[in-house]
Formats: C-alpha cells, structure tokens, sequence
C-alpha cells in the first residue's frame, strides 16, 4: 500500500437503514488490507455538566448531539496518519465515558453514521459519500426488533420514541443529506451489486 493520503468513505442514512450492514460488507473485503471504522454514534458530546435528569432529554437525532468539532479533527489526525483516542460514549449514564480507544492510522477510513453527511466540512474531507436509502417501514421494523431484543425496551416506547423524534429528526435533518451522496444504495445489505462496485471503486482509488 501506497503511504498517500487514506481514502475516506462516508456512509449515512436512517436507523434501521442497513448502512451498518454496508459498512461491515466493505470492512471484511478491506480488512486483510489496512481499513478502520469510526462510528459517528461514539461521537455523541459530553454531557457530564448536565443534571442526570438533563441528560435523559437527550435527542440523539440532531445534529446538535454530535461533538462534530472533535470528529472533524480526529479524520485529519488520521489523514495525516497520525493515531487518536477515539471516545466511548456511554449510553447507561448518558455522557461520555471516561475511557477511549486507541485507533492506529489506516489506508481506508469508513465513516458511518445517521448524520455524516450532513455538516459540509466533514463532507469535504471524504472521497466518496455513500447514502443507504431504505423505506421507512422496513426501518421501523429493524429499529423494533433490534431495541426490544437488544436493548430490553417495550413496543410502545420504541414507537412513541419513533413517532415523536426518529421519524421527525430522519425527515428534517437525514434525508435531506441524501442529495450530497455520490452513490444511494437502495435495501442496505442486501445490495450485493452496490457495495461490489463500491469495493471496486475503493480498489481503484487505493491503487
């Protein structure tokens, strides 16, 4: 592999959209090579000045959650192949971890996350952006499963949680970031065309 500048890729779209499913699917092809992943979701910010009570009010679909600022700097410490301690949030108490993650600089540098498209200077710093455009009742569905089974929440919370910010903040802030993608890949993982020629795009670039 070549020491030029690390080749960075940046998949967003809705919860339950499968775009981490992409994301592992180009990670395995990558991964014999040099690759790494940075979820937008460790980068929610410290909120270890508010009251507990404050932090439960938390809307983690704004983009007002995001410490974008540190993420932003942390892709060019890793474009200048330079390693970052990459946060930990978490999510028992609301605020970020005390603990980080060493994350070494790497060839490719996947970015994945509801929101990555959506603040400009992030976008500038990616080669290719990627979109995972799912319908929304088939990510309702997901989101269901994966909260009650995962996370131990009841159908009506999951719902209620839905109805009042997911589908309000998806509609105002996520989907509008769909017209900046280079590429929107329709049914997520199950997209074996897309993320084919996406793995040969990257190989392209990386050659």
């Amino acid at each position: 592999m070549s020491k030029n500048r690390p080749v960075v890729i940046g998949i967003a779209g809705g919860s339950g959209s499968g775009k981490t499913s992409v994301t592992n699917s180009i990670y395995e092809v990558f991964k014999e090579h040099s690759v790494v992943v940075i979820e937008q979701d460790y980068y929610y910010k410290d909120q270890s000045h508010l009251e507990f009570e404050e932090r439960l009010a938390t809307n983690y679909d704004h983009p007002l959650a995001f410490d974008t600022d540190l993420l932003i700097t942390h892709i060019n410490e890793l474009l200048e192949r330079r390693p970052i301690e990459k946060p930990v949030y978490n999510y028992a108490l609301h605020t970020r971890s005390e603990e980080t993650i060493l994350i070494e600089p790497k060839d490719v540098i996947i970015l994945e996350g509801i929101l990555v498209l959506e603040d400009q200077r992030l976008r500038e710093l990616m080669d290719i952006k990627l979109f995972v455009d799912t319908d929304g009742d088939l990510r309702i569905i997901r989101r269901l499963l994966r909260d009650i089974n995962e996370r131990g929440r009841t159908i009506d919370s999951v719902i209620e949680q839905y109805l009042t910010v997911v589908r309000p903040m998806h509609n105002q802030f996520i989907e509008p970031t769909k017209r900046y993608a280079d590429v929107i890949i329709p049914e997520g993982g199950q997209n074996e065309v897309a993320i084919d020629l996406m793995v040969t795009k990257i190989k392209t670039i990386l050659e």
